[in-house]
């Protein structure tokens, strides 16, 4: 299976990121100030996958198998989307199922939430879309003035929502209830996604409309910016190569530049660039990515990681992402700025006991969310969620100079090797 196809069954899983800079030029920034978000209860995974530009988050908070919670391809066993303002939780609840969760899950400036939410409705057809193992039908949501209401599919039993800007419109993907021929025998989700514009209709509802998806039959779209321009990947159910893509006004984009193993565009700014990731020439990888007039800029990854990805990108152009380890545990979060990509652990404060192994979304203020390993105390070793705000004072010693190496998750160091042999691009969303 292709790096970019495997990605595109987990995509949702994971992404975090952590702290970011905030300066308009080349000039590194002195710190950050890391505010631990936590996790939840017994949960054993915190991780801020979205903020706005009032430095509010939106959070996966679950629980997988003991040692899973930082790996790609760990298990979910459930999960609550969660929304933090200025250290206060609410959860954001369920469409009458037991669990609710996103991908990036965008939360835009006037505090609308997207994401999916299990419903207490069994799948006709035995599909997952959720990913916990119930088979119930999984909806789309928007949650709003503290309500969670389902988004309409396109004939299908499910869908999920992704990103939501700040003019209201909505992107996800949605099913139309046609069995995927591209599907192989006994695929369990086996029904045709489309990449869906939400957008409200004169009554004020809101109305879902297929993305066109070229010769491809399937897609995804994951981040709209405040122009209408969505990005996001189309593809096969199958093995094949996925295709990074953009729409604006309704009408899908060549493929993205790519290096002949496909790709997937996971955010973009309103200046038009484009971030995500890229599978590696010889298909054994992937790297983050940065699609700008129509060129592509490999970010390359940090020494002694395996492979990566670029998930947000700020009107500066300031780009941040993740790494990960050969057995597929999330190893670093980074920021790419001119030219350069930088371990957020060498801008993080030794005082705040978080080693950033995710950095998922930067805010126009420079403010990082993301996902990070407890260095030291009660909870060394756990996944917390973290936002990371600029703070140009001196900050002593960084976590990379009292933590040189990714510290010891609670995490088995075989976690990752029975995935080795199946690796393809990494997409953590359907």
């Amino acid at each position: 299976m292709s790096t970019l196809r495997r990605s595109r069954n987990f995509w949702i899983l994971w992404v975090t990121t952590v702290v970011l800079a905030c300066l308009s030029n080349a000039v590194a920034q002195a710190s950050y100030k890391v505010t631990d978000l936590g996790a939840e209860g017994s949960d054993n995974l915190g991780c801020a996958m979205s903020v706005n530009n009032e430095g509010w988050t939106e959070i996966m908070a679950g629980s997988l198998p003991p040692g899973q919670q930082d790996n790609i391809f760990g298990t979910l066993l459930n999960g609550r989307a969660l929304i933090d303002v200025a250290g206060f939780k609410f959860d954001l609840g369920t469409l009458g199922g037991p669990n609710s969760w996103m991908n990036w899950g965008e939360i835009n400036d006037f505090g609308q939430i997207v994401g999916y939410s299990e419903t207490a409705v069994p799948d006709p057809n035995g599909e997952d879309i959720c990913g916990f193992g119930t088979h119930l039908t999984c909806s789309p949501f928007l949650w709003q003035f503290f309500h969670m209401s389902a988004l309409p599919t396109l004939g299908g039993n499910n869908g999920q929502a992704s990103a939501i800007n700040n003019r209201g419109q909505i992107v996800g993907f949605a099913e139309n209830g046609t069995v995927d021929s591209s599907c192989q025998p006994g695929r369990t989700n086996n029904r045709i996604q489309l990449p869906v514009l939400w957008e409200k209709s004169n009554h004020g509802t809101y109305k879902a409309q297929p993305l066109p998806t070229g010769s491809d039959p399937d897609g995804d779209a994951f981040w709209i910016n405040d122009q209408g321009q969505a990005v996001g990947d189309t593809g096969t159910c199958g093995d094949a190569t996925v295709h990074a893509v953009s729409w604006e006004n309704g009408i899908v984009s060549p493929p993205l530049p790519d290096f002949g193993t496909g790709a997937i565009a996971q955010g973009n700014n309103n200046r038009g660039q484009i971030v995500g990731t890229v599978g590696s020439a010889d298909n054994t990888t992937q790297y983050g990515a940065l699609w700008q007039n129509g060129v592509l800029t490999n970010l390359g990854i940090l020494p002694g990681d395996f492979g990566g990805l670029a998930s947000g990108i700020n009107d500066r152009g300031q780009v941040v992402g993740s790494n990960f380890d050969s057995n597929f545990n999330w190893s670093h979060g980074f920021i790419y700025e001119d030219g350069v990509m930088t371990d957020l652990n060498t801008l993080f404060p030794a005082s705040s006991n978080l080693f950033a192994v995710m950095a998922n979304k930067i805010n126009e203020r420079g403010q990082i969310s993301g996902m990070a390993i407890v260095r030291s105390g009660p909870d060394a070793g756990n996944i917390h969620a973290f936002l990371a705000t600029p703070a140009h004072q001196s900050m002593g010693k960084s976590v990379a100079e009292v933590a040189p190496t990714r510290p010891k998750s609670n995490l088995p160091a075989n976690a990752g090797e029975q995935h080795l042999q199946r690796f393809g691009l990494v997409h953590l969303g359907r």
